[in-house]
């Protein structure tokens, strides 16, 4: 009896657990969505990563000559929590969003295509840990 009661306790707590994660990273897409609107449509992925402390995640994205695109990046309620920075091939930093106060997003236009890695990390100022939810979008 003791067993199922137990059981059911660490249920509910694993589902309150995942339901609250999924609400904050519901949120946090949603912020990021405002951002891809007309004329920007988004090139249909969502890159999304757990980060905790100084943990950083990176994104792979091919840009593509004469387009112009917006990168958005956002973590927890409010914006400026997020580091995105943008690396070319031979890891030569591009654009980095903390040069301009961790802004939720940068409007790029490339020359010729060019392979990326967008590497992403939380502010450690502001959040210790948290999801790292960052869309892109190009200019139809």
């Amino acid at each position: 009896m003791k067993k199922n009661i137990y059981i059911a306790i660490v249920t509910l707590i694993a589902l309150f657990v995942a339901n609250s994660m999924n609400a904050q990273l519901d949120s946090t897409l949603t912020k990021c969505r405002s951002h891809i609107e007309l004329p920007f449509i988004s090139d249909g992925q969502t890159y999304t990563a757990l980060l905790n402390g100084e943990e950083s995640a990176e994104f792979y994205a091919t840009f593509y000559g004469g387009t112009t695109y917006r990168i958005v990046g956002y973590s927890g309620k409010d914006a400026g929590n997020l580091i995105f920075s943008l690396y070319d091939q031979e890891r030569n930093l591009i654009f980095s969003n903390s040069d301009f106060q961790n802004a939720e997003y940068w409007d790029f236009e490339f020359d010729n295509t060019l392979d990326c890695t967008i590497e992403a990390k939380l502010d450690t100022k502001y959040m210790a840990s948290g999801f790292a939810v960052m869309l892109i979008g190009f200019k139809q």
